[in-house]
């Protein structure tokens, strides 16, 4: 059975996410909390948030063995992007695009 946590409209950029998420994919899930507890990425922070929401959210289903869950998707899609304007030479402007992702982890239990 999956157990899995989402966190919609995170204020990072999915390619600045990716990178963090690419490290746990396929470890235990009590493995990938030490690695993210470790990475000095913002993104780590939001990861781990959303790996204990899943491990809860198996707990809470209860789960036959926490212990021998395993993230098996971790992914990371883009959301909307906030569109801000800056001023640029001759009356002109630039878009800043500040963008949003959906970080979704999937927990499975190992046989």
């Amino acid at each position: 059975m999956a157990y899995e946590a989402v966190h919609r409209f995170a204020r990072i950029s999915p390619r600045k996410a990716r990178l963090v998420a690419d490290l746990i994919r396929g470890k235990d899930a009590d493995e990938a909390l030490d690695i993210l507890r470790y990475q000095p990425q913002r993104g780590a922070r939001m990861l781990e948030k959303v790996l204990k929401s899943a491990l809860a959210n198996a707990e809470d289903r209860r789960a036959p063995d926490l212990n021998r869950l395993v993230v098996v998707d971790v992914r990371v899609d883009g959301g909307p992007m906030l569109r801000r304007m800056r001023p640029k030479a001759r009356g002109m402007s630039a878009v800043i695009k500040k963008r949003t992702s959906h970080i979704r982890v999937t927990l499975e239990s190992v046989e």
